[in-house]
């Protein structure tokens, strides 16, 4: 397809979405939401774990939505507001460098004050800084239930990468000032153990759940933050630490395992993304390049076993199905975090014409997943719609950066 065709689509794609996520005011469903059902919550089901699961998991692996009928309330959840932020954030860079075909400077710096103002309230309270969590109880597996707002290190990466970017434009100490505090929060807060020559930080602030490499990694990513700007060396020494554990831990083909845990043994897309780009990150904020090849290494596994030639994503290194958006939508933000969206830009286009075309609704909105049979086209706003958002924003501001290159 021609790139003027295919800019028209994508334009159009994304037009559709920034309306929907606009009308809906950012607020959704999520796939993990099911306990917040007012249903279950009369039930004395809830004190229950399996039943816990059991519910959560129906809700999740359903095809049908059935948050409507039994009274799930559409909420807004931090990572997904985070994710808004930063698409936002770039956006307002792009009609900052003269295109305005999704709004105005004035009209995106709006959403970013907005939206900057949202994340702050959502803050979890209680701990030793800034942290966020979700907005639903959810039981992982029947080891820990995580009572809504409970601080994860994931989200509060998310969180605390979009107020900086929010920061970097509107110049507001009070935001920077809050972000940087989830380094007390990380080092705090959150449980640490040696692996190898390094650490791992932990999931969350229960303990028991530090075997997640990417989670870990995010850790790094907040401490790497806070040496940006403050220049604590014992912050940058600890991110090290982790990235060093992460670095081991990466197999000589350049993949990684979820985690530790015989269960969490897979290999998947988009926290291969989420540990490329976290490395990267620690990289670039404490000018620090010695785990180079270990993200070059990791890309090049990256790209050549989660895409298939003609764009379409596969969840797993040796398993396609099920398609989850969040693949799609990773792989332009990594590539753009490590400065590889240009050598791959054919590649990245073509995934993204491939979800435009299998995994968008009509009406705007992306599908949660596409399956062989029966695919999960609920409209999720953290999982998908924020994630595809921010996707999106990414390769636009790319496609101008080579365009002003030419």
């Amino acid at each position: 397809m021609e790139d003027s065709k295919l800019k028209s689509k994508f334009t159009k794609s994304f037009s559709k979405l920034k309306t929907y996520c606009e009308n809906e005011n950012f607020k959704g469903w999520d796939p993990y939401d099911g306990i917040n059902s007012k249903i279950f919550q009369a039930l004395p089901l809830k004190h229950w774990d399996l039943a816990r699961l059991a519910w959560i998991q129906g809700f999740k692996r359903s095809p049908i939505n059935l948050r409507r009928l039994l009274l799930v309330p559409k909420q807004h959840n931090a990572k997904g507001v985070g994710l808004f932020l930063l698409a936002y954030c770039r956006l307002y860079k792009l009609a900052e460098n003269g295109d305005e075909t999704f709004g105005t400077k004035v009209q995106h710096l709006k959403k970013i004050k907005e939206l900057t103002e949202l994340l702050l309230e959502m803050r979890s309270k209680g701990f030793s800084g800034a942290c966020w969590g979700y907005n639903f109880d959810w039981q992982a597996r029947r080891l820990f239930l995580f009572k809504k707002n409970t601080p994860t290190v994931v989200a509060t990466c998310f969180c605390v990468e979009a107020l900086i970017e929010s920061y970097e434009i509107t110049k507001d100490k009070k935001v920077l000032d809050v972000a940087l505090s989830a380094a007390d929060f990380v080092t705090e807060d959150l449980s640490r153990t040696q692996h190898g020559k390094g650490i791992m930080f932990s999931y969350s602030v229960k303990d028991g759940n530090n075997t997640v490499i990417n989670a870990s990694l995010l850790g790094a990513k907040i401490l790497s933050f806070s040496y940006k700007y403050t220049k604590n060396d014992s912050h940058a020494d600890l991110a090290k630490q982790a990235v060093i554990a992460a670095c081991e831990l990466q197999e000589m083909d350049g993949s990684w395992i979820y985690g530790l845990l015989d269960i969490q043994s897979w290999k998947d897309s988009f926290h291969t993304g989420f540990n490329l780009d976290a490395i990267e990150t620690y990289q670039q904020n404490t000018r620090d390049r010695s785990f180079q090849k270990y993200i070059d290494k990791g890309m090049k596994f990256y790209i050549e076993n989660f895409f298939e030639p003609n764009g379409m994503p596969k969840y797993y290194h040796d398993k396609t199905f099920p398609i989850d958006i969040h693949c799609p939508a990773q792989v332009i933000t990594t590539a753009s975090k490590l400065d590889v969206f240009q050598p791959n830009k054919e590649l990245l286009t073509k995934v993204l014409n491939w979800t435009v075309e299998n995994m968008q609704h009509k009406k705007g909105y992306f599908y949660y997943q596409y399956r062989k049979g029966i695919s999960s086209k609920i409209s999720y706003m953290r999982w998908s719609n924020a994630f595809m958002f921010n996707a999106f924003a990414h390769y636009f501001l790319e496609q101008q950066a080579i365009k002003n290159d030419i």
